[in-house]
């Protein structure tokens, strides 16, 4: 057996769009405070229920992105805020925050992360210690970061060891707590390499729930721009391959084709560890949200 078990006969574009579709259903966004403002109605744009990240960027007043979160629910959405270890000065700060967040605007849901930030500016460098102060005890369900291109801020050589090291922690801290655990990944374009990785990981015992980012519709400038400051790593080849054909210059980038290859391969192997999509609407939310919208609709 091949080690990626792709399908010996290609799909039929109905049998894609039907696994595609099916492959959406729970779709997560994003948001941050500043992009919120911009949307009329979130009840408008997206499903009942969706699950909203509020990203929390570095000078960002606590005060915005729980009024973010307390918005998103009033309007029928789930939240999930973002808590970077790295800008959460200490403890009393992290109470603090989990206590807004729970009492302001129901918040039952987190994305801990150790943050984009380089240098802590208090107690905590990463998400381990977040998840082990137990200020999360009561939460329903827990996300934690994945990179399947690896992550050079926390492997500076290029490997894997100390990503791969931290999730192995966090995939013991899923088996002692009552929250559900998952992984939440950083955008890619490439399905091959993250098949690979989702595989390796189940290889190294590494179950946790696979949410894979995708970066939603966008200008190819923008998702360059994007991924060359996220540091996405080799796939960001498809967009330079795009680049060099000028008749794509001027049509915005779509998840279809890396998101359909995922689906397919789901479709053949329900095993396999993706669970969900996570959209980051590079290209603004609206135009994330009629893209999820219109592919998630069951073609029959």
């Amino acid at each position: 057996m091949a080690l990626l078990n792709f399908r010996r006969q290609p799909a039929q574009p109905e049998e894609r769009n039907a696994a595609l579709a099916a492959f959406l259903q729970g779709a997560s966004i994003e948001v941050m405070p500043r992009t919120a403002e911009k949307v009329e109605d979130f009840a408008a744009l997206l499903p009942a229920g969706t699950r909203v990240y509020v990203a929390h960027i570095a000078g960002t007043p606590i005060e915005d992105m729980v009024a973010t979160a307390a918005r998103l629910r009033a309007e029928g959405m789930e939240p999930m805020p973002h808590f970077p270890a790295r800008i959460i000065a200490d403890r009393a700060t992290l109470l603090d925050w989990v206590a807004r967040y729970r009492g302001e605007a129901d918040v039952r849901e987190a994305l801990v992360l150790a943050g984009g930030v380089t240098d802590p500016v208090g107690d905590y460098s990463d998400s381990m210690q977040l998840l082990g102060s137990g200020a999360f005890d009561g939460f329903r369900r827990l996300h934690v970061a994945g990179h399947p291109e690896g992550n050079r801020d926390i492997d500076p050589d290029g490997g894997v060891l100390t990503v791969s090291n931290a999730l192995a922690w966090k995939q013991a801290f899923a088996e002692r707590t009552d929250a559900t655990v998952a992984i939440a990944t950083q955008f890619a374009f490439e399905p091959a390499p993250v098949i690979e990785w989702a595989q390796s990981l189940h290889a190294a015992g590494i179950t946790l729930p696979i949410h894979i980012g995708a970066a939603g519709p966008a200008k190819l400038q923008t998702l360059i721009k994007f991924a060359i400051a996220c540091g996405v790593g080799p796939s960001l080849r498809v967009l330079q391959r795009r680049a060099a054909d000028l008749t794509k210059l001027v049509v915005p980038f779509e998840p279809t084709e890396f998101l359909g290859a995922l689906a397919e391969h789901k479709a053949a192997d329900p095993a396999f560890g993706i669970e969900s999509v996570h959209i980051f609407p590079l290209g603004g939310i609206k135009a994330s949200a009629e893209w999820l919208r219109t592919h998630s609709e069951d073609p029959e």
